[in-house]
């Protein structure tokens, strides 16, 4: 018998007992579990434990990567036993399920997706179990000799053993885990087909790529497909079109049209960060938007990011798809004093990243972008106040758009550069400022940037889907790079220590993220559509109103369609208020708001300063009532 710690409590168990095992003898009260920890790492169920351990059951919730994995090896099983000579190359989980890339001459199309489905739930309802075997390269070489893409992988990551996970006759050269059998899936969609390029190279063959999903419980996957619709009705390629705020063209792909509309909510962004800027000491600079590639070279990006960089051709020039080289470059030009630290640089500068065509998303993955990004320049000293600042910028433009979000602290990866006690004083210095600040947050283990921890922020939308935009990472590797200095107090040369900012990230991706999250009715300050103010009184009156509200996205209209349905189409159109003048307003010089199916008088310089005050604290009608304490009449 040996003792194990199992969710927290000690038992006793025989030596070689299966983590199954113990959950279905002394844990089967626990639901959807459908993987487990051995020691904090993700193992089989049917993994045997000798020795002491600490063991834990995984939910679902917990273990979607292991769950979508296994259901991309089911995917991969079904889709070779409908198609005759397909060749499986890779086959990973997503953010929101997974995908098999497969080499195959038949095209699959929308068309196939039933009968994918009804495959993998035969396979399903044989509740083949996951069986982990290990073989040696050359063993492994020999059942991919007819796959060139498989044994590309083989030769590149193999050294002498891997494993092969197997259904039944189906296997699939897998490091794993996975889940107990194939029956553990209750629910099957198959979403999209899409081509992709074998290494994501667009000289290399071009393969077939199917995205799936699956849940434990069919009441899951309903629940998925009810957001799902949702989403499809908020889709921000959709609703920028109906709201008229930006459209794409085959002549430039990867880059946006901003229309006037979409502009409009586009420079309101970056307005309302140019005053955050001007309270919390930023300077605005302009930076180049072409540069030697010796630039990229001395940073250290260009070996490591140069197939995203545009080269210009004949030239050893290439566009910046980041600021911070040159903003090392314009710290570097003029001496610097400690009493000139922090230097905060903040840059709205164009950046272009060479994105794949097929990669390229609305305006969450495109090939021409801004950033509110900046690099702060201060001294060690000054990290934990200057993390502090950046934390409460952050807490403040969020709580503007009413984002949820969540903290993640990534500490120090194998490969680093500097040493342990600088990353374990800026670690300390992080965690420290994230305390101070009154956030709660998650340490994830080994996962910062080689140069630097840093933190991520995971924000969360009214669809409850995450996205993450903003960032703060600390870097010891660009002022050594760049050899960057400042005299301290002692009238020594000192390395100064950069950290990255960005709140909102790319601005197009942001604003993708807003629609999304709004829907046609963007916050007041921020919307192209403000007001619709619908007129039966006499022209002058209209006139006076029209020109009383001139300075606000207004629109007055007087036509023969009724009321009623003018207020309809101010809603359908995203308008924020709706409001209606008569001869009744006009002779009394008043406007009526309809908010909410009931209706208020409000004076017409009196409503003026209101629109101004939602203008200038950025609120919208209901909290400036709140606020205010003022009843409906």
């Amino acid at each position: 018998m040996i003792s194990i710690k199992c969710n927290n409590e000690k038992i006793e168990i025989q030596k070689g007992t299966t983590p199954r095992e113990i959950l279905k003898k002394k844990f089967s009260s626990l639901k959807n579990i459908v993987s487990c920890k051995i020691n904090n790492k993700f193992a089989d169920l049917t993994t045997q434990i000798v020795s002491e351990v600490d063991l834990e059951f995984v939910p679902f919730e917990d273990a979607k990567h292991i769950f979508w994995h296994s259901s991309a090896h089911i995917l991969g099983n079904a889709l070779v036993n409908l198609f005759p000579g397909c060749k499986l190359v890779n086959g990973p989980p997503t953010e929101e399920g997974f995908f098999y890339d497969v080499d195959i001459d038949t095209p699959i199309s929308s068309d196939d997706f039933k009968n994918i489905e009804n495959e993998m739930k035969k396979i399903i309802k044989k509740n083949l179990v996951f069986e982990k075997q290990q073989f040696t390269k050359e063993e492994i070489l020999e059942m991919y000799k007819d796959n060139p893409c498989k044994t590309y992988f083989i030769n590149k990551k193999v050294v002498d053993k891997s494993t092969v996970y197997r259904n039944g006759e189906f296997f699939d050269m897998c490091e794993g885990p996975h889940v107990y059998s194939t029956g553990e899936v209750k629910a099957v969609k198959i979403i999209k087909n899409s081509s992709a390029y074998f290494l994501n190279d667009p000289s290399q063959k071009q393969l077939q790529r199917i995205y799936g999903i699956t849940f434990p419980t069919k009441e899951e996957l309903f629940e998925w497909n009810k957001k799902r619709e949702q989403a499809q009705k908020r889709d921000h390629r959709r609703l920028g079109k109906e709201l008229d705020l930006f459209f794409f063209h085959e002549y430039s792909p990867g880059s946006c049209f901003f229309l006037p509309n979409g502009a409009y909510v586009y420079n309101k962004l970056v307005d309302f960060l140019r005053e955050e800027y001007k309270a919390r000491g930023f300077q605005e600079v302009i930076t180049p938007n072409i540069f030697s590639t010796d630039l990229w070279k001395e940073s250290g990006h260009y070996d490591n990011y140069k197939d995203n960089i545009f080269m210009i051709e004949n030239e050893n020039m290439a566009l910046k798809p980041m600021n911070c080289p040159g903003h090392c470059v314009m710290f570097k030009s003029t001496d610097h004093s400690f009493r000139e630290l922090p230097m905060r640089y903040a840059d709205f500068g164009v950046l272009h990243r060479n994105e794949l065509s097929g990669a390229l998303t609305g305006l969450t993955r495109v090939r021409r972008f801004q950033q509110d990004d900046a690099h702060i320049f201060c001294t060690k000293e000054q990290v934990k106040e200057e993390i502090k600042a950046c934390l409460d910028f952050l807490r403040h433009v969020y709580s503007v758009f009413k984002f949820k979000f969540e903290l993640y602290l990534s500490t120090r990866p194998e490969k680093y550069i500097g040493e342990i006690s600088e990353w374990d004083e800026a670690e300390k210095a992080l965690a420290s400022a994230i305390e101070e600040v009154g956030f709660e947050y998650t340490v994830n283990e080994g996962d910062g940037a080689f140069y630097g921890p840093k933190i991520d922020i995971i924000l969360q939308d009214a669809l409850g889907r995450k996205n993450q935009c903003a960032t703060i990472q600390l870097d010891f590797q660009l002022p050594q790079r760049f050899k960057l200095k400042f005299r301290n107090s002692e009238g020594n040369l000192d390395t100064p220590v950069i950290i990255h900012r960005a709140i909102l990230g790319s601005l197009e991706r942001f604003i993708a993220i807003l629609v999304e999250n709004f829907g046609k009715k963007l916050p007041f300050w921020l919307n192209p559509r403000q007001l619709k103010v619908i007129s039966i009184a006499n022209d002058s009156y209209t006139e006076k109103v029209r020109d009383l509200f001139k300075d606000f996205k207004a629109e007055v209209v007087k036509d023969n369609n009724t009321v009623n349905k003018n207020i309809r189409n101010a809603i359908v159109e995203g308008y924020s208020l709706v409001c209606m003048i008569g001869e009744k307003e006009a002779s009394e010089e008043k406007i009526n708001l309809r908010l909410n199916d009931k209706q208020i008088l409000y004076d017409l310089k009196e409503f003026k300063k209101i629109l101004d005050s939602l203008n200038k604290n950025k609120i919208e009608f209901e909290e400036y009532l709140d606020l205010n304490k003022a009843s409906l009449n």
